[in-house]
């Protein structure tokens, strides 16, 4: 068992390896040509940015800038009929799969950290958030130190679970973390009271509030324990592929086209149950927008990141 074990272990490693070569291998732009595919890593859950719909179809604020993305490509490749690929990932595996070379491109809920630079590229900036927790009114909780010896569920992955760590750690509060595979799973450990808060970027937050069952029952509390500008993430050393990307959210900011996409998904009614998030740009949003050519940790102002 333990040689079988070691085999497969072997060939995954090898496929993974194979993958990341033959994306590297001429640049993403080639093997998109080539396979005369484009393969879009997305979320299930992270609403409005990346989710499925009531037909399962990917949806979102962060696809629609893909797709633009994708025409971008088409018109640089001129293959007008090039195949659009959807890849589910979640916060574990959406790195993996990436630098594997199984998706092209990657659009969900990713903050663009200085840790993660060290393995993938960023887009300029389409979202500014942060880390808060989510409580029941009923809890009494009204801060972060009232959190101390309960229960705190995390979506593994995320840089919301290293901020809350990171505080726990600094207050010694003995909190008591449990992990869960995404933000959904997350939030019903909160609805049924196997933990008292789980903390996440605060606009994920007021969407899985809107979409409960009793969104009266929850509130979003704290001061933010961390700063996370969006982006869409590619691979790393393509320079050819990352000024395309680059250049195309760059023009959908000069030409104020984001503003309808973003008014779209914030400011309107949304699939699959029409809830309007009634969410206004921020400044920190307003700022990369404005200068979307700063696209790695200058793009968070004097944000952490």
């Amino acid at each position: 068992m333990k040689r079988i074990t070691s085999m497969l272990v072997a060939l995954i490693a090898g496929v993974a390896f194979t993958g990341a070569a033959t994306a590297q291998d001429g640049g993403t732009l080639k093997k998109i040509r080539d396979t005369g595919v484009v393969k879009i890593g997305h979320r299930d859950a992270s609403i409005p940015f990346s989710y499925l719909d009531d037909k399962q179809q990917p949806i979102g604020y962060g696809v629609d800038i893909c797709l633009k993305i994708v025409d971008a490509i088409k018109a640089n490749l001129k293959m007008p009929n090039l195949k659009v690929e959807f890849v589910p990932v979640t916060s574990q595996t959406r790195i993996p799969i990436l630098t594997g070379g199984n998706i092209d491109v990657e659009c969900g809920s990713t903050t663009n950290s200085i840790e993660r630079q060290k393995q993938v590229s960023f887009a300029p900036t389409y979202f500014v958030t942060g880390t808060k927790i989510v409580v029941k009114k009923s809890s009494g909780i009204k801060g972060y130190d009232d959190l101390k010896g309960k229960t705190v569920v995390f979506t593994t992955g995320t840089t919301n679970e290293r901020a809350m760590k990171a505080y726990n750690d600094e207050k010694k509060l003995g909190i008591n973390f449990i992990p869960s595979k995404d933000h959904a799973e997350s939030f019903l450990a909160v609805e049924t009271g196997r933990a008292v808060a789980f903390p996440m970027d605060d606009i994920l937050l007021y969407s899985l509030v809107a979409s409960a069952k009793t969104p009266g029952d929850y509130v979003v509390i704290g001061d933010f324990l961390s700063d996370d500008p969006y982006a869409i993430m590619m691979r790393k050393d393509d320079a050819e592929f990352k000024k395309l990307v680059d250049a195309t959210v760059a023009n959908l900011y000069k030409s104020g086209e984001i503003n309808k996409i973003y008014t779209k998904w914030f400011q309107s009614k949304i699939p699959p149950k029409g809830i309007n998030l009634n969410f206004p740009m921020s400044d920190g949003l307003k700022a990369a927008i404005k200068s979307p050519n700063d696209t790695g940790v200058g793009a968070c102002g004097k944000m952490k990141c």
